[in-house]
């Protein structure tokens, strides 16, 4: 029990981080709150991840995530704990998992470092108490790395298997950017994997095709059944799931083309982006420090130890590439897929150098990675506190002189400090995180600012990232959903015999007026509106049919590419239908006849 001591602290920490405050957030992303609202009343609805309970379209993701709300929904009612505590636990299952992958190739101080960094780091503190699907992604991809190293141990194809489970269930969480970690995977397997070189291909093509059942299975399933006997996928224009995998959410996001977007991407930002303002605050806290320690681990790492900085080195590598060049939309929060590699290969390269601590070049490497530590959160701190900036710096040089001077300074001072100076930056920005509530579709990691929560991030030129303004349409808007009204809540009530409450332009839109409600409510174009989806033609005989109550707001952004349904909807609700105003939303009462 002693000897565990450190890991029950670390975990029940990062419990306490994680699940202080939670319900402060409400809804956080309303856009699967009401997906997961929708997935505890109807099957249907939760098999397809789609966004309202009589399964009008689908969110733009894989479901894996909204399967696990929908189903804590289900068991301890629709609210916003039910919704984030998942998250959160996937969070301390993540720590947990670092910690013991790290374990398996560097020894319990590199696991147990690995975990405080992971749980510190602010964008991981942030996607761990919201609901996206990153939080699962990441839990998975862990998981993949652990089986990855087991495997590696003793050529094992079975724990090869599973790691490519894992990855596949972490497609159906948040589709092609799962699949990054695959070549890191993949090539640690096949350079240090204790077998010969065909019968380890052999494995990594029984581990591919785990990969492919484990993630394609749902995507073919939807292809089976007609399209109308199910929801349309949402951020696709041919209602596929294909489509959505290697365009809006896959190669469209590298190369700009994403068709339906409200924005279009500019070109990669270089690799100065994940140091850019935008996302620094997020993630790059010990990014310089876990390339120092990368390389300078190497160096003086046994194998089991370059077992694992190849397998997170290559992870961060490729991921960091990705996101630096792509010329899609990208937002800040997406670099918490970053988190776990920093973490274990600082953890993994501090071990190898303190273990080498009496040579000179181990010690002018830690000292150096340290004080990279200690002027990186000085910088990322000067705009929030300046105390704290420069007491962490003073902290960070003197702990880095003494381990340069480790023959002189005791151990026993200069470790605990040196531990201080890198932790308290980023801790103190992942506290200030926590006790920060956040909502909308692009949350953002720190201390409450005028400007939080930001606009929808597009790549610019030279990193810049531009914020696109809100959609119009009664309270609602694109990135943000409304708060109904009691009177407008009575109204959408008084839904006896309609499938749809009420339809509205755009999936945050319809989510926050069907989470007030609790009535289904229809995303008109799915997330921005421009998605076919109805059109215009579907949309009008289902209002003959008695199928739509009400109709909410006004038009949404012009599509720069995409459908332009919505729009025609909304021409034709508003030429046909009287308006009148309940809490300041504009209503359109579809059953009471043209207007004159």
């Amino acid at each position: 029990m002693r000897a565990r001591l450190p890991l029950l602290l670390l975990l029940a920490g990062t419990a306490v981080l994680y699940l202080w405050r939670l319900g402060d957030s409400g809804w956080a992303n309303a856009y699967y709150s009401a997906a997961a609202q929708a997935g505890a009343e109807s099957w249907s609805a939760w098999f397809f991840g789609a966004t309202d309970p009589a399964g009008a379209i689908t969110v733009d993701k894989t479901p894996a995530a909204t399967w696990v709300m929908g189903l804590s929904a289900r068991l301890f009612g629709v609210n916003a704990w039910s919704i984030l505590v998942p998250q959160a636990l996937m969070g301390v299952a993540s720590v947990w998992l670092l910690y013991a992958t790290v374990r398996r190739t560097a020894g319990e101080a590199a696991g147990l470092i690995a975990g405080v960094v992971l749980a510190l780091t602010p964008v991981a503190v942030l996607m761990f108490r919201f609901n996206n699907p990153d939080a699962l992604m990441l839990l998975l991809l862990v998981a993949g790395a652990y089986c990855t190293v087991r495997a590696t141990e003793k050529a094992s194809v079975r724990w090869l298997v599973l790691a490519g489970v894992a990855v596949g269930f972490a497609f159906l969480a948040k589709m092609l950017q799962a699949f990054l970690v695959v070549p890191a995977f993949a090539l640690v397997y096949l350079v240090f994997a204790p077998a010969a070189l065909l019968r380890k291909v052999w494995h990594l093509g029984a581990a591919l095709g785990a990969l492919v059942v484990a993630g394609g299975w749902w995507v073919l399933a939807v292809e089976l059944v007609p399209a109308g006997s199910r929801p349309y996928i949402g951020g696709s224009q041919s209602n596929s799931v294909l489509e959505l995998a290697l365009g809006h959410n896959g190669l469209g996001r590298l190369t700009g083309e994403e068709i339906g977007s409200v924005g279009g991407g500019g070109r990669g930002g270089g690799w100065g982006r994940l140091l850019g303002a935008e996302m620094a605050g997020q993630i790059a806290w010990l990014l310089p420090t876990a390339l120092v320690l990368l390389v300078a681990g190497w160096w003086a790492g046994r194998k089991g130890e370059r077992v694992g900085l190849a397998l997170w080195g290559g992870w961060l590598v490729v991921t960091a590439a990705v996101f630096s060049f792509m010329n899609g939309i990208i937002h800040a929060y997406y670099t918490v897929a970053l988190a776990p590699a920093i973490g274990a290969l600082i953890g993994i390269g501090a071990v190898a150098l303190w273990r080498k601590r009496q040579e000179p070049v181990a010690a002018a490497a830690l000292s150096g990675a340290l004080a990279v530590t200690a002027l990186q959160a000085y910088l990322l701190l000067l705009d929030w506190s300046t105390v704290l900036a420069a007491v962490v710096l003073i902290l960070g040089l003197l702990a880095a002189v003494g381990l340069f001077l480790v023959t002189v300074a005791p151990a026993v001072v200069v470790v605990p400090v040196a531990l201080v100076a890198a932790v308290l930056g980023p801790g103190a920005y992942s506290v200030a995180t926590a006790v920060t509530p956040h909502s909308g579709a692009i949350p953002a990691a720190g201390p409450a600012r005028g400007n939080q929560p930001g606009g929808l991030v597009l790549a610019g030129p030279g990193g810049t990232v531009t914020n696109v303004g809100r959609m119009g349409g009664g309270m609602g808007g694109l990135l943000h959903a409304p708060t109904p009204g009691e009177e407008l809540v009575r109204l959408l009530r008084d839904n006896d015999g309609f499938t749809w409450a009420a339809a509205a332009v755009g999936s945050n839109n319809a989510a926050g007026y069907q989470l007030g409600s609790g009535e289904p409510v229809m995303a008109v174009g799915g997330f921005n509106g421009t998605d076919p989806a109805p059109t215009l033609a579907e949309f009008q005989e289902m209002v003959r049919s008695g199928r739509i109550h009400y109709f909410l707001g006004g038009a949404g952004m012009p599509a720069e590419t995409g459908s332009d349904a919505s729009e025609r909807i909304v021409e034709w609700v508003e030429a046909t239908f009287t308006a009148t105003t309940v809490d300041d939303v504009t209503v359109y009462d579809l059953t009471a006849g043209a207007q004159p």
